[in-house]
């Protein structure tokens, strides 16, 4: 029998879903995942953000806060709605089943995005175009300004909104009004993209909840610079008069960087935020909640305090520490926000003062175990209201992180996974028994949630981890499951270890 408030779940982003069509999508392979997780008594699925990726198809790097990834639409959805034919399918590119290759994938698929909307435009009747009206109106507060900036930016050459020509720049309503009137159809058709997304994902929401998963999704507590959102709303972030970064966020010198890190999101104008009364965010968790059941704020940390850079600093040296306005939002988030649940994201730096504002609102913070044995700090103590994660999207694997271990850490390692007293070492063992047991051992934390990246479920090394912090090129953000891989035999034995671990 399962122990109160004990569950578990897995961590793999839509990206990564298996299918014939380049990527991950929101249909019948988002299902077949679900079902996977209800065979393996698996209670939530968590993934990364889905919003529309601007750099380097990072989902921490967006053109909105707000706006969902275009790109995840299921085809075959589309096609079952009349939107697409099976004949407009008939030539598939030959796409790399182990990595997403976007911008192959952009070339075929936004093509055919645009036909399904044209198709949806001149064909739908009545019901159907009053549902998109309607979606268009509760979602008017950033909709609009959102297909604005991306018809403004395609005019201006893809060029920073801060580089435009000033009557955009300032956001001059008569330019505004004409660009609306002259690019009608533009700006529609990214709004019935927005709406086809919504409509998908309902059903998959609705699939969830009958296979009794939770969907976990993400919020990055800073927002990309070059997005609607500090476009359309230059007074809620530290911004020159020209519109300009003034500060960045980062973070300071630490044990991984000697120089700290400049991260290159605007810092946030929390004064006017709480003049506002946190509208933009509340709006922006609302948004989320429709689509998931659990929030994870990623740097929660920065709601208590942050570490603030000039915008031209190229590290973190000489960065400050400032207070969020944390405690005042979530306040207000709580209040209006019924069902809100969130977990915290609250590694490195300023984890105590966090942890304050943390139990203030009995959010769940993180532990995540290979810093564990980095640190002599094992699960063996832990709090309940945590959630425990062998790894994350920025972690290597489980198995590439045992692979590469340093000697400290492997006598960490064995005193958590045998004991102390045991005859035996880890090394009588093979690297899958070493990953089955450092899962186990994740398990019978005494976190009330656990997740496990499905690269860890696999057994895969080091070549299949998502990102690698600090770095940019297409092995981040790519890789893609092999669907496969995920036998009978380890759905049993992730099954079975949940079930002994208390959690099923």
């Amino acid at each position: 029998m399962k122990e109160a408030n004990r569950d578990c779940g897995v961590l793999l982003h839509i990206t990564s879903l298996p299918g014939p069509y380049g990527i991950g999508e929101i249909g019948k392979e988002a299902m077949s995942f679900i079902d996977k997780l209800h065979e393996m008594d698996q209670r939530f699925w968590q993934f990364l953000p889905t919003n529309y990726p601007a750099l380097h198809n990072s989902p921490y790097d967006t053109n909105s806060a707000f706006a969902q990834n275009p790109l995840l639409l299921s085809m075959d959805s589309l096609i079952k709605d009349g939107l697409l034919s099976n004949q407009d399918l008939k030539k598939i590119p030959l796409f790399n089943h182990k990595k997403v290759e976007f911008e192959k994938l952009k070339k075929w698929k936004l093509p055919l995005l645009d036909k399904a909307v044209n198709n949806f435009l001149l064909n739908s009747d009545y019901e159907e175009l009053d549902k998109f009206h309607q979606f268009c109106q509760k979602n008017d507060s950033w909709l609009e300004s959102y297909a604005l900036f991306m018809v403004i930016k395609e005019i201006q050459k893809n060029s920073n909104w801060s580089d435009w020509e000033i009557k955009y720049r300032k956001l001059d309503k008569v330019a505004l009004k004409e660009i609306s009137n002259t690019h009608e159809l533009q700006i529609k058709y990214i709004k019935v993209l927005q709406f086809l997304f919504h409509k998908q994902w309902t059903h998959i929401r609705e699939y969830a909840k009958a296979k009794n998963v939770q969907l976990i999704g993400d919020v990055p507590i800073y927002v990309s610079y070059n997005s609607a959102d500090v476009w359309a709303n230059q007074k809620l972030f530290r911004l020159d008069e020209d519109g300009k970064m003034k500060y960045q966020s980062g973070c300071p010198p630490d044990l991984w960087s000697d120089t700290g890190q400049a991260w290159g999101h605007p810092t946030y104008n929390w004064e006017t935020h709480e003049q506002t009364k946190f509208t933009w965010w509340i709006d922006r968790i609302d948004n989320l909640m429709n689509y998931v059941d659990i929030i994870r704020i990623d740097h929660f940390n920065g709601f208590a305090k942050y570490w603030e850079v000039n915008a031209s600093d190229s590290n973190g040296v000489n960065g400050k520490w400032l207070r969020g306005k944390g405690d005042q939002l979530l306040k207000i988030a709580f209040n209006k926000l019924d069902g809100l649940n969130l977990i915290a994201e609250d590694l490195g730096d300023a984890w105590k003062d966090a942890a304050v504002l943390r139990n203030k609102y009995s959010i769940p913070g993180m532990h995540i175990l290979q810093f564990s044995f980095h640190d002599n700090n094992p699960f063996d103590n832990m709090e309940n209201n945590m959630v425990a994660y062998t790894g994350t999207h920025d972690n290597d694997t489980l198995l590439g992180f045992y692979q590469t271990i340093d000697n400290k850490s492997y006598r960490f390692l064995q005193k958590a996974l045998l004991g102390r007293d045991s005859t035996k070492q880890i090394s009588d063992f093979n690297d899958e028994e070493i990953n089955w047991r450092m899962i186990e051992y994740c398990l019978k934390s005494n976190a009330s949630i656990v997740i496990v990246p499905m690269q860890d479920i696999l057994c895969l090394g080091s070549n299949s981890r998502m990102n690698t912090p600090a770095t940019v090129g297409d092995k981040n953000w790519t890789w893609r499951i092999d669907i496969s891989k995920l036998t009978n035999d380890r759905i049993l034995k992730m099954k079975m270890i949940t079930k002994n671990a208390g959690r099923s």
